[in-house]
């Protein structure tokens, strides 16, 4: 068999069992990732990688070994959830780097984190006054969370006693030039109203609209074919 075909062959392989894996392994987001989670990641990478196109390797002995990394993870997740310090012990504890406005030099050092490299995180959370911060925490996915203290917090209508309508999801009525029957149904809106509506914002007919869009209010909004030609 051409060697060319080989590959491809054993690539698709690869592909499948990483795919199956990956499905396995769950959804969490590469930013969520435990460094842990990183370096079986690389290494089950690495070892689809060299299946792919190393024929030394037989694609049985491949296999095996893209399981085995991917039920580890897998299996000690299981564990993780019934143990907390099992869990502990795999991911490691999140730190606590700044309290009451403070720097902790103690925890910095433990963690191997220099002071560039903490203002850059906070500089991340739109914070430049460590002065500002009640707490910050770095996760063990790398991740610093921040609470800032009380006074630099933004005020909510929640601290002035308001009482705001509830605001719902938006819903999309026309797109592409194709009315949503069912979403006006659920709505509650008729399509003479739809037309008359965007009649008032430019358009003679649902053709002319790529988007119209109704919040919770009523109030519709219309995005034009036009819009895009820059006419």
């Amino acid at each position: 068999m051409p060697e060319l075909i080989v590959i491809v062959i054993r690539s698709l392989i690869s592909f499948i069992v990483l795919l199956l894996l990956t499905r396995l392994m769950g959804k969490r987001q590469v930013s969520q990732l435990t460094f842990f989670d990183y370096i079986v990641g690389i290494t089950i990478g690495s070892i689809a990688a060299e299946m792919s196109f190393d024929q030394n390797v037989r694609i049985i002995n491949g296999i095996t070994s893209l399981l085995i990394w991917g039920l580890i993870p897998f299996i000690l997740a299981i564990i993780s959830l019934k143990s907390r310090i099992f869990q502990q012990l795999i991911d490691g504890k999140p730190t606590i780097i700044i309290k009451n406005g403070e720097i902790l030099e103690k925890s910095m050092k433990k963690v191997f984190l220099s002071i560039d490299e903490l203002m850059l995180l906070l500089r991340e959370k739109n914070i430049f006054k460590i002065s500002d911060v009640e707490i910050a925490i770095l996760e063990t996915n790398g991740q610093l969370s921040v609470l800032k203290k009380t006074s630099q917090q933004p005020v909510t209508p929640q601290m002035l006693k308001m009482v705001l309508k509830q605001e719902k999801a938006p819903t999309l009525l026309i797109v592409d030039g194709q009315i949503l029957y069912k979403n006006l149904a659920t709505l509650g809106y008729s399509e003479e109203w739809l037309m008359k509506e965007i009649r008032k914002q430019g358009a003679t007919n649902t053709n002319e609209v790529f988007l119209a869009q109704v919040s919770s209010d009523g109030e519709l909004f219309v995005d034009l074919y036009e819009d895009h030609n820059g006419s």
